[in-house]
């Protein structure tokens, strides 16, 4: 039987999980549910380790991990939205000698993207 203390704790995490994909959501205009088809398609987790993924485990790229909180894009960009959106578009475009190749990811599949990382 679950104690009262650990129901609220859960039901708090639950509450602010909840409130993290909503503000991702209207960060980003995308739609975290796509994400993880997208992530797969294109090949994302062979290079990038992504929360929630599984076997996304990839040492080439960086470990997207709390994204979120980070000041930074790949070390180049202020992290925002739109930023983030543009980066997985054409990453070129902002780190010419960048590893992260250009994938055809359409704005509209880097918004998915960006709400789902943005909501972890």
């Amino acid at each position: 039987m679950v104690s009262l203390a650990a129901a609220v704790f859960l039901t708090d995490i639950y509450r602010q999980r909840s409130e993290r994909q909503a503000a991702a959501i209207s960060m980003t205009k995308g739609d975290p549910a796509r994400a993880p088809a997208i992530f797969r398609r294109y090949g994302c987790a062979g290079c990038h380790t992504i929360p929630g993924i599984e076997g996304a485990d990839g040492k080439v790229g960086g470990d997207l991990s709390g994204l979120r909180e980070r000041v930074y894009i790949a070390g180049v960009l202020n992290n925002s939205a739109d930023n983030l959106v543009a980066w997985i578009v054409t990453p070129q475009a902002y780190s010419p000698q960048t590893a992260m190749p250009a994938t055809g990811i359409s704005e509209a599949e880097a918004r998915d993207l960006a709400a789902y990382l943005f909501g972890r």
